[in-house]
């Protein structure tokens, strides 16, 4: 029996969303100065960079946490925008 054919599909809008797809996103939307407002972590605020984003909320769960939550947001307003 084939196990994908039964598997259904995730309703968990960061399935298969990577770390960096995220940070990429949400410096193009708000800016790594909007992001350090919401989300205050020195990586965000002091010489920011996505590659030392990376490390620190790999290795911090409630900073990406947080990301995540800001992404899920953008995702929502990116839904709302009429489309052209």
């Amino acid at each position: 029996m084939e196990e994908t054919a039964n598997r259904q599909p995730s309703n968990d809008p960061l399935h298969g969303v990577t770390l960096e797809r995220m940070l990429t996103e949400l410096v193009d939307a708000y800016g790594f100065d909007a992001m350090g407002g919401r989300v205050p972590v020195r990586c965000f605020t002091h010489d920011p960079s996505i590659s030392s984003s990376l490390k620190f909320l790999r290795r911090t769960p409630w900073a990406r946490e947080r990301v995540e939550d800001m992404y899920r947001y953008l995702l929502r307003e990116k839904a709302q925008q009429p489309k052209p």
